[in-house]
């Protein structure tokens, strides 16, 4: 007797912090869409539940097929109920808490030098100060060395940039021009474990690699702007190879450390993409900050998640070194290892199956966002981000000039999206 088909509903949970409209959106769309997917005989639906703050029983089932976490990074007790529902109830999550919690940018950066990726030199020094313990001076007195800090400077190179070795958000980063500047900055960073890094200077262009899956965005990023307005909205600034080049960079950091959602910082010198900042497992999704980019990022997200959930994809939960390490012991080139690493990148994140399951089930997904980001309450969802970050009397101002620059991405998308119907009507007309 064969079984009984079942409507069987998949649940994506959010698990967020100061998050505020791309959430919106994302729930919004997914409404909108009213996905039912045939699979193995089953209908699945999809509904999307934000994660509450509250004790857990170590044992308490979870009923999430998928997290989007933003929370990990920062806040204890989300991450450890994050974490329980891996080990316990085999939750997928991106990111994986695990190595967001041990892969600091110091591991990030010594791995990738160890792939041959052209990361800047890089030198960790022992922090000025020290916290109090019993068996610190002990400690200190019998293994710590005294060590020429200018030397080191001298060495790495100036201007050369000093950062946390766990930072980000441009937390604790200062450019260092000389000597001086190095001893002062030192003294100020009392108990921080600090990196020296050489600067990539001079440079020609400076870009961000968002990463969701297999999905890449390439975006031209500009650090010394005001912060709304450092991810620019420009066109045709890498070429195909360069683009191909990034996306290898960005997919092989995430698959390598076992994240599904994660931003490459690389500056290019001398025709060299130098990758400086790439450990960034909860990166910007504010309309504040990426706000022309920010509907492809949603997509992206949505696209993942459904993904996941529809297809009962398993979390990878320890990271597999191996293969990345034996094609970086060989005499290939560089650019043909990291296409080598790209490609483990690429079978890890499932991408043919990726591409079949759009194109079968969210064919409709552009359209209905391209509605969408033009509805009263997405822009409500705008002007209350903006709110929150910016003064009362700039709070329109600001909600006119995001708001604007997602109607911008509209006109861009629309004629996207009709280039590629066009594309394939022609397609079909040379078809027998």
């Amino acid at each position: 007797m064969e079984a009984a088909l079942a409507d069987i509903v998949k649940w994506i949970g959010l698990s967020l912090g100061a998050d505020l409209e791309w959430p919106i959106f994302f729930e919004d769309i997914l409404e909108r869409l009213n996905l039912r997917i045939r699979r193995g005989g089953d209908t699945l639906s999809f509904a999307v539940e934000r994660v509450t703050i509250e004790p857990f029983d170590l044992a308490q089932p979870v009923k999430y097929d998928v997290l989007l976490d933003r929370l990990t990074h920062w806040y204890g007790t989300s991450r450890e109920w994050i974490k329980k529902a891996v080990v316990h109830d085999d939750l997928y999550v991106f990111n994986n808490p695990f190595t967001i919690q041990s892969m600091e940018k110091h591991t990030s950066y010594a791995a990738m030098m160890r792939l041959g990726l052209p990361v800047p030199a890089t030198v960790l020094v022992p922090p000025k100060d020290y916290e109090p313990a019993p068996d610190l001076q002990v400690t200190l007195g019998q293994y710590a060395r005294f060590f020429d800090l200018g030397e080191i400077g001298r060495k790495v190179g100036y201007p050369l940039f000093m950062k946390p070795y766990d930072g980000g958000a441009w937390r604790g980063v200062t450019r260092i021009n000389d000597e001086e500047a190095l001893h002062q900055a030192y003294d100020q960073s009392a108990k921080q474990i600090m990196h020296l890094q050489q600067a990539i200077e001079p440079f020609d262009l400076f870009v961000r690699a968002l990463a969701v899956g297999p999905q890449v965005n390439v975006i031209r990023y500009d650090p010394g702007a005001p912060l709304h307005d450092r991810y620019k909205v420009e066109f045709d600034f890498v070429d195909a190879e360069e683009w191909r080049l990034l996306s290898d960079m960005v997919l092989t950091i995430n698959s390598f450390f076992g994240w599904d959602f994660n931003s490459c910082e690389a500056m290019r010198r001398n025709g060299v993409f130098h990758p400086i900042d790439f450990a960034n497992a909860c990166p910007d999704s504010q309309v504040t900050s990426i706000h022309y980019h920010l509907p492809w990022l949603v997509k992206a997200k949505l696209r993942w998640a459904l993904f996941v959930a529809g297809t009962g994809r398993k979390m990878r939960h320890n990271p597999d070194w191996a293969p990345y390490f034996e094609i970086a012991a060989t005499d290939l080139a560089y650019r043909e290892k990291l296409a080598g690493y790209a490609s483990i990148a690429r079978h890890s994140f499932e991408t043919d199956d990726f591409l079949d399951f759009c194109d079968t089930n969210l064919a409709d997904l552009d359209e209905i966002a391209w509605e969408y980001f033009a509805t009263p309450r997405a822009r409500e969802a705008v002007r209350r981000k903006v709110a929150v970050l910016f003064p009362p009397h700039e709070v329109e101002q600001f909600t006119e000039h995001f708001w604007g620059l997602i109607q911008f991405w509209r006109t861009t998308e629309r004629d996207r999206l009709d280039l590629a119907a066009q594309a394939q009507v022609s397609t079909h007309a040379l078809k027998p």
